[in-house]
């Protein structure tokens, strides 16, 4: 069997939809198992509905039927017959969300946003299957939620790999093309929950793992996986290899390559994953598998912009010992400051942060107490993997360098523009 992810952006309007059918004549449907995202920004439109609901907002019902228009909308352009049943399969999907949003009683936010935020990927993949049935390929739609079982750790639960890997081995037909959902689980008590960041990826490689799967493909509206990200580097080139490890290293410096956790249950079966293209299908793309670290091999660039560099010194010029950095780090952690880079020396602690909540105001208040605090907003901080110094050049030219960090396979620079 072979499972493919589709996202969003891929599933976002009637064309699309159209163009998945496509992509499966170029590519094959048979013994084939897609996993599907909601369709375009519905998760965000969902997100609206949540915080209106929470707000008690004389908004609510508009949102819900803004939702409800753009997918009614999505399906007038696919089918001619409005008698069709996926436009009854649809506004049950719907009056379930009304419903719950009724007579939900749990003040729990996170519980209530994964009840919420998960009929994006239940309406997308019911539109998708009865398309695929309306244009001659027949599909078993699946309810994700009957087969991957999780904790009750709302919003980034944790699958319970024993019980998903039966349910999954036990009761897929690998042979039809089976459609279901991304992102989403459910509890013991079958409360529906989500898989947290990147949780479509992370969803096809359970199913690639416990189904013993040829293959993963995601595809994607690029090429494949670039060496670099093409808005800030003219030459940006595609990688056509890329190993597991390799992945995990540029994704843990920022690269929007894979998630590791999408990556790790792969890895345990060598199950390769390809990252192709919807818009031109039969091209080759890239492969992440085992084997050469890339190929080809060139540096790698990593850019995180919007950073701040923050330093730190002792007031009496005592060393930063084990103790000072560790409540440094736990501040950064309260106060959800995220770390990308980290510097040292006898007396002084740098850092290079991203403040993504805007809380760096309130830590510098707290922090000022104990040692001198400098800083430079807005920074930028590229990570150069399998570096050289024609690399080095091309990220520093014209630039002030703040702080160079060498190690034996990654160069990390903060520059101010």
């Amino acid at each position: 069997m072979r499972v493919f992810k589709f996202g969003g952006a891929s599933v976002k309007d009637a064309a699309g939809i159209r163009n998945v059918y496509d992509v499966l004549q170029k590519a094959g449907y048979e013994d084939v198992l897609l996993v599907v995202s909601a369709m375009g920004k519905t998760t965000n439109a969902l997100e609206l509905v949540i915080k209106n609901y929470f707000d008690k907002s004389a908004e609510l019902n508009a949102s819900v039927q803004e939702i409800k228009k753009y997918h009614n909308q999505i399906l007038l352009d696919l089918f001619e017959d409005e008698n069709h049943a996926v436009f009854a399969a649809v506004n049950e999907h719907f009056s379930d969300l009304e419903y719950f949003l009724a007579h939900n009683k749990s003040p729990n936010y996170n519980f209530v946003y994964d009840q919420i935020v998960s009929m994006g990927e239940i309406i997308s993949t019911t539109i998708l299957s009865h398309y695929m049935n309306f244009r001659g390929i027949d599909t078993q739609w699946i309810d994700v939620r009957n087969y991957i079982k999780t904790n009750n750790n709302y919003r980034d639960a944790e699958v319970d790999w024993e019980l998903t890997q039966n349910n999954i081995s036990k009761n897929i037909k690998t042979k039809s093309l089976n459609i279901t959902q991304g992102f989403l689980g459910s509890d013991e008590n079958n409360f529906t929950t989500t898989l947290g960041r990147e949780g479509s990826d992370y969803t096809a490689a359970i199913f690639a793992y416990c189904l013993n799967a040829e293959s993963v493909t995601i595809w994607k509206d690029v090429p494949g996986v670039m060496n670099a990200d093409p808005r800030y580097f003219e030459n940006a080139s595609l990688l056509n290899q890329i190993s597991y490890r390799e992945a995990i290293e540029l994704a843990f410096y920022g690269a929007t390559v894979i998630h590791p956790k999408t990556l790790q249950p792969l890895q345990k079966k060598e199950i390769p994953l390809h990252v192709k293209s919807f818009i031109n299908p039969l091209l080759k793309g890239t492969v992440v598998s085992k084997g050469a670290t890339l190929e080809p091999f060139m540096p790698c660039f990593i850019v995180k912009r919007d950073q701040l560099l923050i330093s730190l010194s002792s007031i009496d010029f005592s060393f930063i010992m084990e103790e000072n950095i560790s409540e440094i780090f736990g501040l950064f952690h309260e106060f959800k400051i995220k770390v990308n880079l980290i510097q040292n020396s006898a007396i002084s602690f740098s850092v290079c942060v991203e403040d993504k909540f805007g809380n760096f105001k309130d830590l510098l208040a707290i922090l000022s107490k104990k040692f001198k605090v400098g800083y430079n907003e807005n920074v930028t901080l590229y990570t150069i993997r399998h570096f050289n110094d024609a690399a080095a050049q091309t990220v520093s030219e014209g630039k002030t360098v703040l702080l160079k960090q060498l190690g034996t396979e990654t160069m990390q620079i903060v520059t101010k523009e």
